[in-house]
């Protein structure tokens, strides 16, 4: 087995384009994201997956200089991305991150490839009521190849996981617990008043020696509630919402 994590990461975000190159505590979000990883004790590589868009060009120059392994294939098809991406390192299983989490625990994301690993899963993933920012999903090689062959609705193309998902009868899916009642909270970077609490939190916790973790989040928060009232009422999983509207699907 070798697990790998790639990193979904574009400029061309529509509600806050270059938000991944956006500098945060000194350093851009993508390398919070990387940065955090190289913790992961679970993990035996990260690669970059971004498009051929040639406004990507500053993220494949970016992991240039700092030395990241980066893929560049299609803008809107995510999985093919990915796909292609597990090919060339080899990968599996594929730990899929997005570029727009700098707050991600490696503690975290070590447990759910544990968990993974240890149930014999096609997918298994960050689940329950747990703050958005720290989502988490691995998948086996062969449901992600299966997925890439049969996968059309633009839901399944533009976001790894749903065909998987969606197909129970065909993959074993899974889910680790390890929140309850976080749902409202955001330490994602989707809008830009996303980036008022990401800057209070790395202005309180971040530090270069050590990567700060979710419960020291939690418990900064409880102390400062009023923080988080910077991005609150903010719809989650928009991306994923408006390819299901493309599908024809009726969304809440």
């Amino acid at each position: 087995m070798k697990p790998v994590a790639i990193i979904q990461a574009r400029m061309s975000s529509t509600r806050l384009p270059g938000k991944v190159l956006m500098p945060l505590a000194g350093k851009p979000v993508l390398a919070h994201v990387v940065e955090r990883l190289a913790y992961c004790r679970t993990l035996q590589g990260v690669l970059v997956a971004t498009s051929t868009h040639p406004s990507d060009d500053a993220i494949e120059q970016f992991c240039s200089a700092q030395g990241i392994r980066c893929y560049r294939g299609s803008l809107d098809d995510v999985l093919d991305r990915y796909y292609q991406s597990a090919l060339l390192l080899g990968a599996d299983p594929i730990v899929r991150i997005t570029a727009d989490c700098p707050a991600i625990d490696p503690v975290v994301v070590d447990a759910v490839v544990a968990g993974f690993l240890a149930g014999n899963f096609d997918l298994y993933g960050l689940a329950g009521e747990f703050p958005d920012g720290l989502d988490c999903t691995v998948f086996g090689f062969s449901a992600l190849e299966r997925a890439w062959k049969e996968a059309r609705l633009r839901s399944e193309r533009e976001h790894v996981g749903p065909y998987i998902e969606n197909h129970p009868e065909l993959f074993r899916n899974g889910g680790l617990h390890l929140f309850h009642g976080l749902a409202h909270q955001r330490w994602t970077l989707d809008e830009p008043r996303d980036f008022q609490l990401l800057r209070a939190i790395f202005d309180r916790l971040y530090t270069p020696e050590k990567p700060f973790l979710a419960h020291e989040v939690l418990e900064m928060l409880s102390r400062e509630p009023e923080l988080m009232a910077a991005n609150s009422g903010i719809v989650r999983n928009a991306g994923y919402l408006k390819s299901l509207e493309s599908d024809g699907v009726e969304t809440p």
